[in-house]
């Protein structure tokens, strides 16, 4: 029989983008560690796709925080109350997830030691500028959006977005349709774009980590490991004080509510997609007695502005990189990090492998080196297990907390999961 003629039915299973990834990694650190002088001619991989993920950033950035402001516009003025409230709450509890974030990286220091290739002499990495209460004030505004975007300014970027969504919000009838209807367009291709540069990420991450491994060693393997436990202890302590009491103070029984979710918890840890658990942990919270107008106005919208689990991650990603390249931030420069991060992450759940693009886009913001993006998506998988399972939780206890604050929220005396276990 011809190859060609084969029995699709029996052709093995599809390997997924992210056992590439750990695929190439593993072969990366190989090349590395066995042919530490010819590795380092594979940088030129790495920064093939370091150049294709910064190309990404600003049509990416742009398009999601215009349609996630402009297209809640009719939303946010029919519920004003409810979305001002949601909207305090996301902000509060956002830079709580931060704050306890750079707090983490700061104390544990995973990035200390390691040792990253030099950068690409044609993308030379510039430090960071001394930070000043008037400069960060000055540099919120872009002289020119052409200019900002050219120089991938992230942040002021975003500052000119926000205020090109506001004012299309304003804009009556069909002109803010079209509009709206072009960026979500444009929102859609830049998904797709990220798409197809994601499914290079294996051959630029197995280059980047052979170069890696060739330059300083097998100790990389180490700091990837504490990174890792870096995350995983920071967010059991945003858990224990920032969820923990907002659960206690909306008076939600914490046991209960978590076994309600069991199954939705299950399936975002072991999938990463919080978009496959969504739909049945809203469904869940109508029968823990949330009314459904609330469930269907607050997670989504969650879903956009409250990713507690990513936001604390990229606080920590990005100092991680800083300490690698033996860079020290001030509080100020960590502080404006955070603002970054803070406006960026809003309106990107959606996007494939979203965390890794915001976290490019501020790496460039603060002149530092994108090297280091390419190991942490070496072992995303195990980060972004433990965030997906925040993000979840974070936006099912908002929208408990929604309810409660506006004095609807009905628990029966034995709530059920859809399963008919008891909760």
């Amino acid at each position: 029989m011809l190859p060609g003629s084969m029995n699709p039915e029996k052709r093995g299973p599809k390997i997924s983008l992210t056992r590439w990834i750990l695929i190439s990694m593993v072969v990366g650190v190989l090349v590395g560690w066995l042919f530490p002088g010819p590795s380092q001619d594979l940088k030129v991989l790495s920064t093939l796709f370091l150049n294709l993920i910064k190309c990404i950033l600003v049509p990416l950035v742009f398009s999601t925080l215009v349609v996630g402001i402009a297209g809640h516009a009719e939303d946010l003025r029919a519920v004003g109350r409810l979305a001002f409230k949601s909207f305090v709450y996301f902000e509060v509890v956002t830079t709580l997830a931060l704050a306890i974030g750079l707090a983490a990286v700061n104390l544990a220091r995973p990035g200390d030691g390691l040792v990253l290739p030099p950068p690409s002499a044609a993308t030379p990495a510039a430090p960071p500028t001394p930070v000043t209460f008037s400069g960060i004030i000055e540099h919120l505004a872009p002289k020119s959006f052409f200019a900002a975007a050219a120089a991938n300014d992230v942040l002021q970027v975003v500052v000119f977005a926000i205020l090109f969504g506001v004012a299309l919000a304003q804009v009556p009838g069909e002109h803010r349709t079209t509009m709206l209807a072009f960026f979500e367009g444009l929102t859609e291709v830049m998904f797709k774009f990220t798409a197809l540069v994601m499914k290079c990420a294996p051959i630029g991450i197995g280059a980047a980590m052979a170069v890696t491994v060739g330059h300083g060693g097998l100790d990389v393997l180490k700091n990837l490991a504490r990174l890792i436990l870096t995350l995983y202890g920071a967010l059991a302590v945003f858990g224990v004080v920032v969820l923990l009491p907002a659960a206690l103070w909306a008076r939600v029984p914490v046991m209960r509510f978590l076994r309600l979710l069991r199954e939705p918890i299950i399936l975002a840890f072991t999938t990463t997609s919080s978009d496959a658990a969504m739909p049945d942990a809203m469904k869940r919270l109508v029968t823990f007695g949330v009314p459904k107008r609330i469930v269907s106005f607050v997670m989504p919208m969650g879903y956009s502005f409250n990713l507690d689990g990513s936001t604390l991650y990229l606080a920590i990603a990005s100092v991680f990189v800083a300490q690698a390249a033996r860079v020290e931030l001030s509080i100020g420069q960590q502080l404006v990090m955070m603002l970054t991060l803070m406006l960026t992450s809003k309106g990107m759940a959606g996007i494939p492998r979203a965390s890794q693009v915001i976290l490019a886009g501020t790496l460039v913001s603060f002149g530092l080196p994108l090297e280091g993006v390419l190991l942490i998506m070496g072992v995303d998988e195990l980060m972004d297990m433990a965030r997906t399972t925040v993000n979840l939780v974070g936006n099912c206890l908002a929208t408990a907390v929604m309810a409660r604050w506006e004095g609807c929220l009905q628990i029966p005396p034995e709530a059920k999961g859809s399963d008919g276990a008891s909760v």
